[in-house]
């Protein structure tokens, strides 16, 4: 099965398109992979904005590398590869609209990177096209410039899984092996778990075919990428087995369940469906969503037709198995967590596509192309729609809490400061103050520490207006800015507002 592997995937190299008579320079396939990238990063610029302030997961892992304010609790599910990432900024910098940029240049760099991984697999053009529909999603043009890991897993596994059939086509390949350790490294140093769905197949075949080099290289590349996250487990979490268990305590319990309605709710613009009701959106807006794994299929098809069906049935089963168990394994969505399968499933997906507008010997097909183009252009501006308005209420979120904290502010709530209750975690960061919560998830005190902690620094409690107050704050005056009553500790009350 190696050897039949091996003359399947080289013989994909013959399909890369000659060179265009007189125009040369077009031949290279990172000319129009560039171009996408480089369209892509100024998208993020244009359409969501350096301005969108931080969100509530993202003040998370900023405060780990800021000095803006206290490092917020950082639950077990986390891990700090992408607090690492934005430390170059985060560092020296508390703007939010340099962040943006740097995560946006970053993320069209890395866009190149993983497509550039697969020339030689497929022809420019299908590399090409599998970028711009990967790129041009709501959900991946919303999330690459944030401080966010799951954009990183999904680079880091379609750059992965080209290294691998790089490395199985061509044993002397060192530099895929390379590629591979360096792919599968940045999906754990992100997000663990995600890299171990994602690399699954893989690992799998790999056994199966006794390809024992790039066995080595994706374990190695697991291994140290999620090197950090284990040994933190056993320094603060209890062990291994206890952070895993705890992890699945928060995502409400890894099991059975059911979540491809919760992703369809979610399609809508909601970044967290968490309790996940209400209705399901337009049908606009999710159709792409099931036309995915159709021509996912159809370009399974064409592969197989072709006599290269390695090169594509690879991504789309890993495609496939980064999204169980987040369509199955949670009781909840976040179009985030798909991001990885959508990466995987955007080259079968692009090459199916291209075989429906060619025919044999490359001729186009005029009617299919204008078909694709009015499809696409359908398509793009659904995306559109759905990004303006999710990127409209977050900014308006988001500028609630900057509101709230500089409330906090003028009532003399200031550095080195306490927050408790409703969004303590965001609003926190937004004023330099530490955060801490009695119950729930993130819980990480106890009133009695609360209670003495109020008499030797600022503290406020965060409570939904006219909500009912922990009981040591009950007695603390409270001020209604918005729609939370802000009370405020003993210690505010003797310095009084400035």
């Amino acid at each position: 099965m190696a050897g039949s592997a091996h003359v399947t995937l080289a013989g994909t190299r013959r399909l890369q398109p000659p060179a265009a008579p007189g125009r040369p320079g077009l031949a290279r396939p990172e000319v129009p992979l560039g171009i996408v990238a480089v369209a892509f990063t100024l998208a993020q610029l244009l359409f969501v904005r350096p301005g969108l302030g931080l969100g509530w997961d993202e003040t998370v892992y900023v405060s780990q590398v800021s000095s803006h304010a206290p490092a917020a609790f950082f639950s077990a599910p986390r891990a700090r590869g992408i607090s690492l990432l934005v430390a170059p900024v985060t560092s020296w910098s508390s703007s939010t609209a340099v962040l943006r940029t740097y995560l946006a240049v970053l993320s069209g760099l890395a866009l190149f990177l993983s497509l550039r991984a697969w020339r030689g697999l497929f022809p420019a053009r299908v590399l090409a096209l599998a970028g711009a529909l990967f790129a041009s999603l709501w959900v991946t043009l919303y999330y690459a410039p944030q401080a966010m890991p799951n954009y990183w897993v999904a680079v880091g596994a379609l750059a992965g899984t080209a290294c691998f059939l790089r490395a199985w086509a061509d044993r002397s390949d060192r530099a895929a092996l390379w590629g591979l350790t360096a792919s599968a490294c940045l999906m754990a140093w992100m997000r663990p778990t995600d890299a171990v769905w994602a690399t699954l197949p893989l690992l799998v075949l790999c056994v199966a075919v006794r390809q024992w080099r790039p066995l080595a290289a994706l374990l190695a590349g697991l291994a140290a990428g999620a090197a950090e996250w284990v040994i933190e487990a056993y320094v603060a979490y209890g062990g291994l087995g206890q952070r895993l268990s705890d992890a699945s305590g928060i995502e409400g319990g890894l099991g059975w369940h059911v979540a491809v309605v919760n992703q369809l709710r979610a399609l809508g613009g909601r970044t967290l469906c968490r309790p996940c009701t209400g209705a399901v959106p337009h049908p606009w807006d999710t159709a792409w969503w099931f036309a995915l794994p159709v021509l996912a299929v159809l370009g399974l098809v064409v592969a197989v037709r072709a006599g290269r069906t390695t090169a594509t049935f690879v991504p789309l089963v890993c495609g496939a198995s980064a999204a169980f168990p987040y369509l199955f394994m949670i009781g909840y969505a976040a179009p985030r967590f798909l991001l990885p399968a959508y990466a995987l499933l955007a080259i079968p997906v692009a090459d199916g596509l291209v075989h429906l507008v060619t025919g044999p010997g490359g001729a186009r097909r005029p009617a299919a192309v204008c078909l694709l183009a009015l499809g696409l252009t359908g398509h793009l501006a659904v995306q559109y729609v759905v990004l303006e308005h999710t990127v409209s209420r977050n900014t308006a979120a988001h500028r609630d809490w900057s509101r709230t904290a500089t409330e906090l502010h003028r009532l003399g709530v200031r550095s080195p400061c306490l927050l408790i209750g409703e969004n303590a975690v965001p609003i926190g960061f937004y004023a330099g103050c530490a955060s801490a919560a009695t119950d729930g998830h993130n819980a990480d005190t106890t009133p009695a520490d609360i209670e003495r902690a109020a008499h030797h620094l600022p503290v406020a409690a965060l409570v939904p207006a006219g909500g009912r107050p922990p009981a040591y704050a009950r007695a603390w005056p409270a001020h209604r800015y918005g729609g939370l009553d802000l009370r405020v500790g003993p210690t505010v009350r003797t310095g009084g507002a400035s």
